[in-house]
């Protein structure tokens, strides 16, 4: 490697980010985000709900303190692997042992047979993650169970966990492979990904109403409000929810066919909560530059949220973005109007 690529690969440390087609993330619009937060001084950012983590990662590749939380198990265990990490990778020693044969209870392979993957790909899923409990770092673990996630996101059509079987099989590149060859690139693609930005940078699992983070800048992406689409992330990821948590705490909901768990309780997936939440949530940060991202078709409105932010900052900013949500090119919903819609940042000083 050449000079010159090792300074271009240092300052665009943000192509090695880990990208999924999770729902909701910023990974489109990351640039015009950038183009207007770029603008504000801030060393420290909390992204309260971290999501894809795509904001927290840029931020950090920006030289800025990251704190990410989110309630999420298995978008927290990201942040924890590629933000909050500055140094520990798995190496082939480490690899050899995630894929060592070994007995287990089967659970996956008993549990969800014939749901989502193979049998052979059950067993797979069963064995690795018993074998990641082994692992004596915290930050190996992280990377293990975060390259364990996105080989079944990727395997899956649609990236999602609310179907049986592969009724939406596109018959891209990523369906043909397995799930320990997704795995496996998955790991060199998250070490990759690690590196020091000379902060201390922190990731949280917590509600957003049970958290307090001192930072310069508060950023807020919280799960969108809107009549015409739910907002649920469980009930699309419960799957690898469950394979993080390695289903402790939950209660599988046995009726359901693709055996989801409980959604967890959000203030933001009601109407009549999700105006108090956001009051609660400006309340709370007064003291920060606070910046939120949401959208035309979502309740608060746009004035309701100016409006509410100006109780708490003399100066509110209003940024719009075209976009399109990606889960707006399902068969039914093309040309659909709803999909259609301005992305909103707002901006309180």
């Amino acid at each position: 490697m050449n000079n010159q690529l090792e300074i271009e690969n240092l300052t665009n440390q943000f192509q090695y980010f880990p990208g999924t087609r999770y729902m909701g993330s910023k990974n489109k619009i990351i640039g015009d985000l950038w183009n207007h937060l770029s603008k504000i001084e801030f060393e420290s950012v909390f992204d309260c709900f971290a999501g894809s983590n795509v904001v927290g990662y840029f931020l950090k590749s920006q030289g800025k303190k990251v704190i990410t939380n989110d309630f999420m198990a298995f978008s927290h265990i990201t942040s924890k692997a590629i933000i909050e990490n500055s140094r520990h990778q798995l190496n082939s020693v480490d690899l050899k042992l995630l894929l060592k044969k070994n007995s287990n209870n089967g659970f996956i392979q008993s549990t969800y047979k014939d749901i989502f993957f193979s049998d052979t790909e059950n067993e797979f899923l069963d064995r690795v993650r018993q074998n990641i409990s082994e692992l004596d770092n915290e930050y190996k673990v992280a990377l293990s169970l975060s390259a364990l996630v996105r080989a079944c996101i990727k395997k899956r059509a649609r990236g999602i966990f609310t179907f049986v079987g592969e009724r939406y099989n596109d018959g891209r590149a990523d369906m043909k492979k397995t799930i320990e060859e997704h795995f496996i690139e998955s790991i060199d693609i998250f070490n990759q990904a690690v590196f020091d930005n000379g902060k201390k940078n922190e990731s949280y699992n917590l509600r957003s109403e049970d958290i307090s983070v001192k930072a310069d800048l508060v950023y807020f992406d919280p799960p969108y409000f809107t009549t015409n689409s739910d907002n649920d992330y469980v009930r699309r990821y419960h799957f690898v929810e469950g394979l993080v948590r390695n289903w402790q705490g939950i209660r599988i909901q046995e009726h359901s066919v693709v055996k989801k768990f409980e959604s967890y309780k959000s203030p933001f997936s009601k109407k009549d909560t999700a105006y108090s939440a956001f009051e609660t949530l400006f309340k709370k940060n007064q003291s920060s530059i606070i910046a939120i991202s949401y959208s035309s078709n979502s309740l608060p409105s746009k004035n309701e949220l100016i409006q509410m932010l100006s109780k708490y900052k003399s100066n509110v900013e209003v940024h719009e973005i075209d976009h399109t949500y990606s889960f707006g090119n399902q068969n039914h919903k093309v040309g659909n109007k709803n999909n259609r819609v301005k992305e909103y940042l707002f901006i309180g000083i």
